[in-house]
């Protein structure tokens, strides 16, 4: 008998046993369907999240001012290093060459109180001086009316983009476009409006009100602002020149010597992909536990069913040995036949979980539907991994019979 014999007489068996056959696949499509489902569930949020992650700061590094902390532990007095200017961010601006996004802004005030005709918001708004590229580079639309032109922001136009609960506050269910608004004793024509990002936004966007970054310099009155440059770079793989080059530029603009620590701070931002990594390895790590305990259920049950058909076909092995048939050809029997009824139902549990995963992910807003070509794979080798574990002991039982014995097996 050889290996395509045994395979055929597997299939032949898992046929004349239908019923207990479908019930053990069932019970491994469950155990791949919880294991294959929430894996793909967590693989769909992750890719729409990662589609959107650059625009969010994943892609981006950030240079600031020097915080300066006084003394260290030590009770050494630190050097003191003068915040970033106004003429400096903008000649960064200028020589800055790698493709790629550059944001400008710098904070006038949080605790402004923004007034319109007889309504007026709570004096915790907070107002922002941005250049155009501001909106894109941290992923913020605006709903209504449009960005900064360029004349705007080289005259310093006294125009302002609001967020969503700053409009909603002042003008209810007026439109705000083109209204005048009094923020910190000075007229603002509004020209657009954000759209709502809401309470899980890495910044309060929905009540924030930006202007034009000179006309918040000059809003400022003589204070020195904290300016930061926010580098957005389209193509990861230059993430670390573009950080060496911003590097080079700020020190050559601000004068710092050779040997010297840097006079400002430059950060890389991967905050958020690190927080979303850990989040989803824990998921998956969950979910494999899940189909695990599934699936290690499956597999008793897959063992006590092959060594319920060992003694039923007792006689049948007896016949087989009688004819030629070596203990090999025996086990290879009982084993493909595992293996089959653990394939069959693993294929059911895949199909499943490919459809049950895309199902939650739509549940919670994700559109995309995701194919885990690495789960898929995955769960074939578990269910051919546990169809081996749980046939090989009742083959090898059916491989040890004595075939006079067998054959005198009522």
């Amino acid at each position: 008998m050889n290996l395509i014999e045994n395979v055929k007489e597997g299939l032949r068996s898992i046929k004349a046993n239908m019923l207990r056959s479908v019930l053990t696949s069932c019970i491994v499509a469950i155990g791949i369907t919880s294991l294959v489902g929430i894996l793909t569930a967590i693989d769909g949020i992750e890719y729409s999240v990662n589609t959107s992650l650059s625009s969010l700061g994943v892609n981006t590094f950030d240079i600031t001012s020097k915080r300066n902390r006084g003394s260290s532990n030590q009770g050494i007095a630190e050097k003191k290093y003068p915040q970033l200017t106004f003429t400096q961010v903008n000649r960064f601006a200028d020589q800055f060459k790698t493709e790629g996004v550059i944001s400008l802004s710098a904070d006038v005030t949080g605790i402004a109180e923004v007034k319109y005709l007889s309504n007026k918001t709570n004096p915790n708004v907070r107002l922002k001086g941005v250049n155009t590229e501001f909106f894109g580079l941290k992923g913020v639309e605006i709903e209504k009316g449009r960005n900064f032109s360029k004349v705007e922001m080289d005259y310093g136009t006294q125009v302002a983009v609001i967020g969503f609960k700053v409009a909603e506050t002042l003008f209810k269910n007026e439109d705000a476009l083109g209204k005048e608004i009094l923020i910190s004793g000075t007229q603002i024509r509004v020209i657009g409006v954000m759209k709502e990002k809401g309470d899980l936004a890495d910044d309060n966007y929905d009540n924030m009100v930006c202007i034009p970054l000179i006309k918040a310099n000059q809003m400022a009155k003589g204070r020195q602002l904290w300016y930061e440059i926010s580098i957005g770079i389209s193509d990861p793989t230059k993430m670390d020149f573009a950080m060496g080059e911003a590097t080079g530029i700020m020190r050559g603009i601000r004068r710092d010597e050779v040997g010297k620590p840097n006079s400002f701070d430059l950060e890389k931002s991967e905050t958020l992909q690190e927080q979303l990594e850990g989040i989803t390895s824990a998921l998956r790590l969950g979910g494999f536990g899940v189909g695990f305990i599934t699936l290690l259920g499956a597999s008793i049950a897959l063992m006590n069913i092959m060594l319920v058909s060992v003694t039923e076909r007792t006689r049948e092995v007896g016949v087989r040995k009688a004819l030629g048939a070596t203990p090999l050809r025996i086990r290879q029997q009982f084993v493909i036949e595992a293996i089959v009824v653990c394939v069959l139902g693993g294929l059911a549990g895949i199909i499943l979980g490919i459809l049950i995963g895309n199902g939650i992910s739509s549940l919670i807003g994700v559109d995309e539907f995701v194919i885990p070509w690495t789960w898929m794979f995955m769960g074939m080798v578990i269910c051919i991994g546990v169809g081996l574990l749980s046939g090989y002991y009742p083959a090898h039982k059916a491989s040890k019979l004595d075939p006079i014995e067998s054959l005198r097996f009522e």
